[in-house]
């Protein structure tokens, strides 16, 4: 058994020629960068591409096998040199029975798959060549095609405001869209952690994934998890969520809620918080509902099962003095950003950056910041007097 560090939704933004995948994301969001920066600079072992349906995002990676740059793995996934990648898509469910859109990810173990996948979404979706599209088909088929191809069906970002489960798909149940049974896990998102999660009863079966959703190169591991596992292989991720012969889920990173940008209901006309109907500000009913406003509507739990260890993770780039110049300084030193933010000491952070800067990495290591709360999709700040 070993252990795995893991970001299992990360966006393209350009294919290697230029064309556009995920509209939102960065054009330094390529499959190259993407590579360099999760490994050499992050330092993980495992991630999820979540574009890989493209058709040309499936002839770079094919390309990268042919050239003797990655292998695919038996028990499925492509290996890049010290790191797995395994194939992801985004889809957009909207179908009869939804209040509103939600996003899911689909995985595969390998591209064979991936390619029959992404030809089945062509009479289904308008653009297969775009991340995140709406797939004009009804949920429960969805779930089905994925499970016949041996994939893992996982909603995305449950709690957000838009597009996602509970912030608009459905009015109190995720049973009133999918099949329970046909769902390997749930990812958090921004705004949400474990305990909050937990206060929806349903919720209590399924296993929760804290990944960055990147739209950057920076974003990526903003949130993450790590697992016990034999090899960084699809296979052993599906038995690890499954906690099968001690392969596991031993913690999630992930932001404090307070930190993440749909943390508190605002008014999206003045930006005021705002909680109730309207806004005290300015009078406008138009208000971006909160997840922890959200959660509260949803509460049914009575109890709280046993889960892995949830860390609140603060990424180098949301701490005060960490500018582009001192986080080269940093990984210079220290090699990735999982040494910085987990195993160096303060003294030995103290030796290449300000002491003061070296106190509020260890204070966020330990939980100790203080936040000023997001909302309405602007992103808390730390508080550097605590």
């Amino acid at each position: 058994m070993f252990d795995c560090y893991a970001d299992f939704h990360i966006h393209i933004g350009r294919t290697s020629s230029q064309k556009p995948v995920k509209i939102t994301a960065s054009d330094s969001l390529t499959l190259t960068r993407i590579l360099e920066e999760a490994s050499s600079r992050k330092g993980l072992d495992m991630i999820g591409i979540i574009d890989c349906h493209v058709p040309e995002v499936i002839d770079e990676i094919e390309n990268e096998i042919k050239n003797g740059k990655a292998f695919k793995l038996d028990e499925g996934g492509i290996r890049f040199e010290d790191m797995t990648l395994i194939p992801g898509c985004e889809i957009e469910v909207y179908d009869y029975k939804c209040k509103g859109p939600i996003h899911v990810l689909v995985y595969l173990p390998d591209l064979t798959l991936m390619k029959h996948f992404s030809d089945w979404l062509l009479g289904r979706m308008t653009n297969v060549n775009l991340s995140s599209q709406r797939i004009y088909e009804d949920a429960y088929t969805l779930q089905c095609k994925v499970k016949e191809l041996g994939g893992l069906f996982i909603p995305a970002h449950i709690f957000t405001p838009y597009k996602s489960l509970y912030g608009r798909g459905v009015s109190h149940s995720l049973t009133e869209v999918f099949d329970i049974n046909l769902i390997d896990a749930v990812e958090l998102g921004l705004s949400s952690n474990t305990t909050m999660a937990d206060e929806i009863e349903e919720l209590h079966s399924l296993p929760f994934l804290t990944n960055s959703d990147a739209h950057s190169i920076p974003k990526i591991a903003r949130e993450y998890q790590h697992l016990k596992m034999k090899a960084s292989t699809f296979k052993e991720w599906e038995l690890a969520l499954r906690n099968e012969g001690s392969r596991r889920i031993v913690r999630n990173y992930g932001l404090d809620p307070e930190l993440g940008k749909y943390y508190e209901t605002v008014c999206s006309k003045c930006e005021a918080k705002a909680s109730g109907i309207e806004c005290r500000s300015c009078g406008s009913k138009q208000l971006i509902k909160g997840v922890s406003n959200r959660i509260q509507e949803l509460s049914t739990a009575t109890s709280k099962p046993n889960r892995p260890e949830y860390i609140h993770h603060v990424p180098l780039e949301y701490i005060p003095g960490i500018g582009p110049k001192t986080l080269e300084k940093l990984l210079d030193f220290f090699g990735t950003e999982m040494n910085i933010l987990h195993r160096a000491k303060e003294d030995e952070l103290s030796a290449v950056i300000a002491p003061s800067t070296a106190k509020l990495i260890c204070l966020a290591r330990e939980g100790k910041l203080s936040f000023e709360k997001g909302g309405g999709g602007k992103y808390g700040k730390i508080r550097t007097k605590n």
